[in-house]
């Protein structure tokens, strides 16, 4: 099983990139507006937006209002580039443990009572 921290990495990080692409798009963004705010390429912004990348997962409501007023903050120019990590770090946090490793398919069995999640909340052990 893949460790938490790598789950982040694989799945949740790109999923927050792909809705927060998406929502800059929707508020009026030109893809290489949408690329130099978030520092990544023109061509991973297309990829985020047409979902052939940041789709492994689904993220809930709360998550993607989040992600909705940053990204209309960033629009607005309220946020900048220089908030992009600390408010990506906050909306990592609000993700759920138990919603992705269920969404992946994973039994929260395998991790170890001393695996402490990255993903902002404790998968809670069962010692059965």
């Amino acid at each position: 099983m893949k460790p938490p921290c790598e789950i982040v990495v694989w799945y949740v990080i790109p999923a927050i990139r792909s809705e927060l692409a998406k929502e800059l798009m929707n508020l009026g963004m030109k893809q290489r507006d949408v690329s130099e705010i978030m520092d990544i390429t023109q061509p991973a912004v297309s990829q985020y937006i047409t979902d052939k990348r940041g789709s492994g997962i689904k993220l809930d409501d709360n998550t993607k209002e989040m992600i909705h007023e940053f990204a209309r903050q960033l629009s607005d120019g309220e946020a900048t580039k220089a908030d992009l990590i600390p408010r990506t770090c906050i909306i990592c946090k609000n993700v759920k443990t138990v919603d992705v490793l269920s969404q992946l398919n994973i039994d929260t069995s395998e991790l170890g009572e001393d695996c402490q999640s990255c993903l902002g909340s404790e998968v809670e052990i069962d010692d059965e």
